[in-house]
């Protein structure tokens, strides 16, 4: 029976509210919790029917996923929702701090408009970063990551030091668990630098766009190879931790492909170089429309169609080589596997529900301003103000003492209308393409995407780039797990498990 005519015959009274769609051959359903099941056609047109007889194997395998009214666990509904929701019951813990815009790389898609290596004045002078040190901590989560970006975050190596060690010292106060990262290119490394980020436990982030003809043709050093000397410093960073005995397949370099056009038909040669980089993950993300990627868009850009037949072919490749043996996890895969079947959302901010913007990460820009997130700030930077909720050096004036003020302006930014106004737009269970989704329960918006590829911060997700993504990689991952195989279903598990990496906790007061 088709899903249409189906409607007409639907139970009020067997099963609880969920939504369905049909992948792989398959009709799968999802609940208000997360919880699914793969039925066939005949299986499904049972359950919407209220046909299932007590006592059978489907109607075992519905009852235990909380899908049978007759059965229903309110206590297991509630514990789910928490833990899914449980990021919402702290503020911000990850602070992106720009120290420069400077870079010395020209890249083709680069998001972040960098500057040349002239402009000094894009600089974060000292007393801005002091005061923005002093913002991050008025926040009211536990844990504090500090992300160093840019530009080229080494430009300002002083810089950020500087951050590191007034972070730490208010942190003896302040007994947060407190990480340090930085994004960079690699290609200012040298030994002196690399053993104070190693020594001082700065986390270490780069770009890898694939194989050095790829690489390089998107990622210009003038004078040399970006690719070879970002691989270079790969190694060697690797080599470090190694040297300190630290577990290499916990304690490694990560590093990001940015997909371009360029980059669709050569998916087995962007893997086998992360694979032979030692590289255990792999983000495939698709280019976003901020910075010099916009102006670029006819010579990097592609329909998302094209992306998902790139990603399919990635993602069963990286499959195939873990079946063998290697070690290799896609990001984005990961994020939503540990919903879909770890019950459990691993807060990655971009995509869940509602998103990061100010709740979960801050901006912190080069000249003191705050934005709700990092997509906010590079829109400043194409002329689009939107997204600026503040500035550092407005924190530390007012009456009282300069930690009250700080304080009262974390209040500010926190209940600004632009938070509300996103928090609001990207809660899922309010977005009228989203509420009746199959993937509502895993799935994210970004507001800001929205507000730049449709002129409105809710978007229409029926017409969205970024919907089709999501849309594409959760359909290509249930037609996976439903197809039985057990090998699939190992390696895919194997991808939501979290892994220690204590050692790049600072230490802090108890």
């Amino acid at each position: 029976m088709q899903l249409v005519q189906l409607r007409k015959h639907l139970s009020p009274t067997f099963a609880m509210p969920f939504r369905h769609r049909a992948v792989g051959g398959k009709v799968l359903v999802t609940g208000t919790e997360g919880n699914f099941a793969l039925l066939s056609p005949e299986e499904f047109e049972a359950f919407a029917r209220g046909a299932v007889e007590e006592g059978t194997p489907l109607y075992a395998r519905l009852a235990e996923r909380n899908f049978v009214r007759a059965e229903f666990d309110e206590r297991r509904m509630v514990e789910r929702l928490r833990a899914r929701k449980r990021f919402l019951s702290w503020g911000p813990n990850l602070h992106i701090v720009v120290v420069t815009l400077r870079c010395n790389e020209t890249c083709v898609y680069c998001h972040a408009s960098r500057a040349d290596m002239g402009a000094t004045h894009t600089d974060m002078t000292r007393e801005v970063a002091d005061r923005t040190v002093d913002q991050i901590f008025a926040t009211t989560s536990p844990d504090v990551t500090i992300e160093f970006q840019g530009g080229e975050p080494l430009v300002a190596f002083d810089g950020i030091k500087h951050i590191v060690e007034r972070a730490r010292e208010k942190n003896k106060a302040a007994g947060k668990r407190l990480e340090f990262t930085m994004v960079s290119n690699l290609s200012l490394m040298d030994d002196e630098k690399l053993a104070w980020l190693v020594e001082n436990k700065v986390q270490i982030c780069t770009s890898v766009d694939g194989p050095a003809h790829l690489h390089d043709q998107q990622r210009k050093l003038v004078g040399g190879s970006a690719h070879a000397q970002a691989t270079r410093w790969i190694r060697r960073v690797n080599e470090a931790y190694a040297a300190m005995g630290l577990d290499p397949t916990l304690y490694h370099v990560e590093a990001l492909l940015t997909t371009t056009r360029d980059a669709l038909p050569r998916w087995k040669e962007i893997v086998d170089t992360y694979v032979e980089l030692g590289c255990r993950a792999l983000f495939l993300r698709p280019v976003d429309p901020f910075g010099f990627a916009d102006k670029t868009a006819p010579r990097v850009e592609y329909p998302r169609r094209e992306y998902l037949d790139f990603y399919r072919s990635a993602v069963d490749y990286m499959v195939q080589l873990n079946r063998g043996g290697t070690e290799i996890l896609e990001r984005f895969a990961a994020i939503f596997l540990t919903k879909i079947l770890g019950g459990e959302d691993p807060n990655f901010l971009d995509v869940r529900s509602p998103c990061g913007a100010a709740i979960g990460q801050v901006a912190y820009n080069y000249d003191g301003k705050i934005f709700t997130c990092d997509e906010g700030r590079m829109l400043h930077e194409m002329g689009d103000d939107t997204f600026l909720v503040g500035e550092v050096a407005a924190a530390a004036e007012g009456e009282g003492s300069a930690e009250g003020a700080v304080r009262a302006r974390y209040r500010e930014i926190m209940g600004h209308e632009t938070v509300r106004a996103m928090a609001i737009a990207s809660n899922l269970d309010a977005q009228p393409d989203c509420v009746n989704c199959t993937y509502q329960p895993y799935c994210g918006v970004c507001p800001v995407h929205n507000h730049k590829t449709q002129g409105s911060i809710f978007g229409r997700m029926r017409e969205s780039s970024l919907c089709a993504v999501h849309k594409g990689i959760q359909d290509y991952l249930f037609e996976r797990i439903g197809s039985g195989d057990a090998g699939v279903l190992q390696v895919f598990q194997r991808w939501t498990t979290v892994r220690d990496r204590t050692h790049f906790l600072q230490t802090c007061a108890t």
